[in-house]
């Protein structure tokens, strides 16, 4: 049912554009006033789930651990997966960030014959999450080059590199494959599973989709449905100096491709895809482990009114008395 409303729901979000601009001709709309909104809705949903997280109180040290903490001096720690120092913290996060190391150690369980309970890798799902990420992030930063000029020499180099393996015109990014490739891998992965398909919601397959989707009409728009790359650098410029202009030479495949991606814009802060932010925010993995070393106080903590025993037998002591219970002082 998830799947199917969230393939149902992309494939309105590009009818919408089709219609807006071939139909209706809205071009100012889809350019100009969707593209700000989404990203005023994505700034303003971010900080607003920053903030809220990060008032919400911590009362205890909780970090997850994964190897031998501090201790004697004869016992070696394992300083990157039980750190009891800030230095620790930042190099265990800069993995799990950049490197995704808890998925890297994750294994999946399954029942086989017997039955027995038997434990495997899952480091294709690390490699394809991985593959996803950095590519998402480099295919990111490369696009910065319609909103800056000159282009910066590092996003230069950066397309020069990811465009090496040249075959034709235009220049072929590798990831532009490898991105498609980590999507559909996901996307099957949800699919094909059995338990993986159990637990998966409409929330799990929408972002899928609609990433695919912003994938594949960019691949499109690049490379097949050729469209007018100086008309769509003056508007991305009027756009980031809030001048906006919005040629008519511009193809549609652009629209549904700046239109989709608006919708990402607007529908992260709602998402799980939040977790961008929140793996910074989240104590299993920001607190060092040094519970046995210091003391930890919740700054949260306020005064409460408690009622001794020495109180409640004061209160009580003729009434205890005369049920017949123990009184500690007569």
């Amino acid at each position: 049912m998830g799947l199917l409303f969230s393939f149902f729901a992309v494939t309105a979000l590009v009818l919408i554009v089709l219609i807006g601009v071939k139909a209706a001709n809205l071009h100012y709309l889809f350019g100009v006033i969707i593209p700000y909104a989404a990203f005023l809705t994505f700034l303003l949903g971010i900080a607003y789930r920053v903030l809220q997280w990060g008032r919400v109180p911590v009362p205890f040290r909780i970090p997850t651990t994964a190897g031998q903490e501090k201790s004697f001096p004869w016992v070696k720690q394992n300083k990157i997966d039980n750190p009891s120092t800030s230095l620790g913290v930042i190099i265990r996060m800069a993995f799990e960030v950049l490197l995704f190391r808890s998925l890297f150690r994750n294994t999946k369980a399954e029942l086989r014959d017997g039955p027995n309970l038997s434990y495997g890798s899952t480091k294709w799902l690390w490699l394809g999450g991985l593959a996803f990420h950095w590519t998402f992030l480099i295919i990111l930063i490369r696009h910065f080059r319609l909103f800056l000029e000159p282009v910066p020499i590092p996003i230069k180099i950066m397309e020069s590199l990811d465009g090496f393996f040249q075959v034709g015109a235009p220049v072929l990014y590798l990831t532009d494959l490898i991105f498609l490739g980590a999507v559909t891998f996901l996307f099957l992965r949800r699919v094909i599973i059995p338990q993986v398909r159990y637990i998966s919601l409409a929330a799990d397959y929408f972002p899928l989709f609609l990433i695919g989707a912003i994938g594949s009409s960019g691949v499109l728009m690049r490379y097949f449905l050729k469209t007018d790359v100086v008309g769509i650098k003056e508007l991305t410029m009027g756009l980031i100096t809030f001048n906006p202009v919005v040629p008519q030479t511009i193809g549609t495949i652009f629209y549904i491709h700046l239109f989709l991606v608006s919708a990402l814009f607007a529908y992260f802060p709602m998402s799980k895809l939040m977790h961008m932010a929140g793996v910074f925010l989240s104590p299993t993995r920001n607190l060092a482990n040094n519970n046995r070393a210091v003391m930890y106080v919740n700054p949260w903590n306020y005064p409460v009114k408690v009622h001794t025993y020495e109180e409640y037998e004061n209160d009580f002591r003729e009434k205890m008395k005369a049920a017949g219970l123990p009184v500690e002082k007569e």
